[in-house]
């Protein structure tokens, strides 16, 4: 994957995982939040990224990526500014 996708400066490539309806504690996601967080795992990293490693879990806002469909499957683009938390 990170030879199709290169990132620049302080940009990762991340995959989309699927949005769980509940959490672990049971508590239920409403579905009607404006900027939902979301979580992704990272593939690829830029020159400049210096807090995330190739594998971290992150969660980000939802609109603020750069989407991408290569080959059938979909990739995002994150500043690493946007990422909110690592899991």
């Amino acid at each position: 994957m990170s030879s199709i996708i290169k990132p620049l400066a302080d940009r990762v490539v991340a995959v989309r995982e699927e949005a769980q309806a509940k959490t672990a504690s049971g508590i239920y996601l409403p579905d009607t939040a404006k900027e939902k967080p979301v979580i992704a795992v990272v593939k690829a990293i830029g020159p400049d990224v210096k807090s995330l490693k190739l594998g971290d879990k992150i969660i980000y806002r939802e609109y603020s990526t750069t989407d991408l469909k290569i080959d059938g499957k979909e990739y995002l683009i994150i500043k690493e500014e946007d990422v909110l938390a690592t899991l």
